[in-house]
């Protein structure tokens, strides 16, 4: 499945991710420097968004580089939802009220990153305070925004029938042209339902579908 179907799909099929405390405290722990600011700085992130961008890490301890997104992936930018759990917590810290062209180097503490048991696979030690220098290329709205959700509830009743959910993806299985199995459609159905229809009342309410507690919702 191509990234563009996916991130479509992801308003419904995401599974819900754990909450994170954003704590003042937290969030002084992580020192940030802005090393560019556009003239225009809008819009600026917030938790729920769906980023873009390129990052560096390094080890504080000897300035040396254990990641850099540029050689990853083709060298492609990276796609993540902010605030989510999606990266190390410090970089949700980090990376909030950022704006598109902006860049940052942002300090992260090991209890804000691997904490005591580092990452070997990614040549990260225990206890290690790691440096990142970030570019942020793009903010667009989260997959589980406020406008996904009114584009599927047709009828405005703040709650997803099957019918309104089966609709939509009729609808985004047109848009994006691929050819699949005639199960697919009942399948991704099916999942949807038994990740997010909670309560088990056959509709998905806009409190079981919001999963970054917008107020709007």
């Amino acid at each position: 499945m191509g990234r563009g179907l996916t991130l479509l799909l992801l308003p419904l099929a995401l599974l819900a991710a754990p909450a994170q405390a954003e704590g003042t405290a937290a969030a002084e722990q992580v020192q940030i420097e802005v090393l560019h600011l556009p003239e225009n700085c809008s819009p600026k992130s917030k938790k729920g968004d769906l980023l873009n961008a390129h990052y560096d890490g390094f080890l504080a301890s000897d300035g040396s580089k254990f990641y850099c997104s540029r050689t990853h992936d083709q060298g492609h930018p990276k796609w993540f939802v902010l605030g989510v759990g999606q990266v190390i917590k410090g970089l949700d810290i980090a990376m909030m009220n950022m704006c598109p062209g902006e860049k940052r180097k942002v300090t992260i503490p090991p209890s804000l990153a691997y904490g005591q048991q580092g990452y070997a696979q990614g040549k990260i030690p225990p206890n290690a305070t790691l440096i990142f220098e970030i570019e942020l290329y793009a903010v667009n709205k989260g997959p589980r925004s406020v406008e996904a959700f009114n584009e599927i509830d047709k009828d405005s009743d703040k709650k997803l029938s099957e019918l309104e959910i089966s609709q939509y993806l009729k609808e985004e299985f047109a848009r994006d042209g691929k050819k699949r199995h005639p199960s697919a459609h009942d399948e991704i159905l099916a999942d949807i339902f038994k990740k997010n229809d909670h309560d088990g009342d056959g509709f998905i309410s806009a409190k079981e579908y919001n999963v970054y507690q917008h107020d709007e919702l």
